[in-house]
């Protein structure tokens, strides 16, 4: 068994360089590998591609990097909380490929499967589809799109053991364990870390085949992007 676990967040992405592709998993701010990203800005690379659910707010997650123009492209479906992002986006210092959710999802997927590519009938005669091949099935249009390439995805699970086994809790099960089993080089983040074993395997959501680096997180703010309350009588 390869040794995988490693001391911090620094040691876990050192060798992410200059121009690289990430996918970073969480949904809004949950979920967020927050270690691993104050790690990215510490270290500096440049020109990274981003593949994630969101681009964070302007000071905090993804964001963080924004604001220190570390990313060249963002691949997202949603954008809409990052001020940062939509300067640097209609100043054309930023590439932006919006991509509907579900599509960003399935495509995570097909490249954990090892599928080059799926169809989709999701923007089928919107922009989404120009320059991208089409087929019909059943009488129906679907389009073309191919698998995600990325040197690293970077995920952050409630509980992980040192075999790399993860659980995600609640709402951090979102893209995290598509990304984990798609990346070529998978780091895990994890707020608590046990001895090979420990877990229950029926409680797994990524067998830890998929993961090559994990390490215990720590000064975890969890933030709410969006406080909703109800005001009763």
């Amino acid at each position: 068994m390869l040794e995988k676990v490693v001391n911090n967040a620094s040691e876990a992405i050192h060798d992410i360089a200059d121009g690289a592709v990430i996918m970073l998993g969480g949904f809004g701010l949950c979920g967020i590998p927050e270690n691993c990203i104050a790690a990215l800005v510490q270290k500096g690379s440049k020109n990274l591609t981003c593949i994630s659910n969101n681009a964070g707010v302007d000071d905090f997650g993804i964001g963080l990097m924004l604001k220190t123009k570390q990313v060249k492209k963002m691949i997202s479906s949603y954008v809409g909380e990052n001020a940062e992002f939509e300067r640097q986006l209609l100043s054309g210092e930023l590439e932006v490929e919006l991509i509907p959710q579900g599509t960003l999802a399935t495509r995570c997927m097909a490249s954990g499967y090892g599928m080059p590519a799926i169809y989709t009938p999701a923007g089928v005669g919107t922009e989404v589809a120009i320059g991208k091949e089409t087929r019909e099935f059943n009488g129906k249009t679907y389009l073309l799109e191919h698998a995600f390439n990325s040197d690293f995805a970077i995920v952050k699970a409630w509980k992980g053991d040192t075999h790399g086994n993860l659980i995600f809790r609640a709402t951090s099960r979102n893209f995290n364990p598509l990304m984990a089993m798609a990346g070529k080089i998978t780091i895990a983040e994890v707020e608590e870390l046990v001895p090979a074993g420990t877990l229950d395997p029926d409680c797994i959501h990524t067998p830890g085949i998929y993961v090559n680096r994990i390490f215990k997180g720590s000064n975890y703010e969890k933030r709410i992007e969006q406080v909703t309350t109800t005001q009763r009588d």
